[in-house]
């Protein structure tokens, strides 16, 4: 397989507070991962700048340039209790979904099998008009945007197994049959959303909630009764991962207990469903996950699978 792995020094630019857990040593401790011998076969490229048109497409311009006039000049701004803005935050969040768009760019066009993306801030939380969660743009709906405008996707699935909802990216998509969101997760916890009964405007929306503790076969169970067979009923042009790893048992974001091989396991099948329905075309964004051993071996298997391996 020929997997792009995107990345940038930028991303560790972007500061939060002393102990928040959404910090820059995530970033490093991937990329030491990826470092090591069985990934010298990953073709890497750093995440240009998104443009304000490629991030208007999934928030209102006037949103877009709302954040950049807030971005700080020197130390930090609180957004929210959980979210906060430093002097390189703008640049991070740009070029966050910028690396988005270029892997639909590559994937899509065949340059490359699938593509993952290692980047901070995240996307999953950030609402039509709204910054939370630690998340600013939405990345994987900037993503399907520039696929459905560029590329001429007319069916993109988004599928998130990060341990909190993705409640932006629904609020993005609820009214839009043409994507299709699915999200495991646990319940109840931050954001509050993602009740099976949450189903878009034409069932285009796909909850599976996990109970506190759930282990790995009831993950499994949730992604093989509901969101595989649904994702595989829409039949994609792309399917763009949500890749939280905050679901590892090892994590002090959730409850869940996930290990590697469970990631391991929803990758092969997304890329199945990939495989019968949209010639294998993935593009895989990083999301939440905040222990540091945890998001590493995780983040590790995911990319091994994506590889092929």
């Amino acid at each position: 397989m020929r997997t792009l792995y995107l990345s940038h020094p930028s991303f560790l630019m972007h500061l939060t507070p002393m102990g928040h857990p959404e910090r820059p040593d995530r970033l490093r401790v991937i990329e030491r991962e990826l470092e090591r011998e069985q990934y010298q076969d990953l073709i890497r490229d750093i995440a240009p700048k998104a443009t304000m048109e490629q991030v208007a497409r999934a928030h209102p311009l006037s949103y877009v340039e709302h954040i950049r006039v807030q971005n700080p000049t020197e130390g930090l701004i609180r957004i929210d209790g959980d979210t906060s803005m430093s002097p390189g935050t703008w640049e991070a969040a740009l070029r966050a979904s910028g690396a988005a768009c270029l892997a639909v760019d590559e994937v899509m066009t065949g340059l490359v099998d699938n593509a993952f993306s290692a980047h901070r801030p995240p996307g999953h939380h950030a609402e039509y008009r709204t910054a939370m969660g630690f998340c600013f743009f939405n990345h994987s709906a900037v993503a399907a945007r520039h696929a459905q405008e560029v590329h001429g996707a007319e069916r993109v699935a988004i599928i998130d197994f990060d341990v909190h909802h993705g409640n932006g990216t629904q609020d993005i998509f609820y009214n839009d049959p043409s994507v299709f969101y699915a999200s495991t997760h646990q319940m109840p916890l931050y954001p509050g959303t993602g009740e099976l009964n949450e189903t878009g405007i034409a069932n285009n929306i796909c909850n599976a909630p996990l109970f506190a503790g759930s282990d790995g076969s009831a993950f499994r169970e949730a992604m093989s009764s509901r969101v595989l067979p649904a994702l595989d009923a829409f039949a994609p042009d792309l399917i763009l991962i949500s890749a939280g790893f905050d679901a590892h048992t090892r994590d002090p974001l959730g409850e869940v207990d996930l290990t590697e091989a469970d990631f391991t396991w929803v990758t092969k099948r997304l890329m199945e469903v990939a495989d019968r329905r949209c010639k294998g075309r993935i593009v895989s964004l990083l999301e939440g996950g905040y222990d540091l051993i945890g998001l590493s071996r995780s983040v590790a298997a995911h990319v091994t699978a994506l590889m092929g391996h």
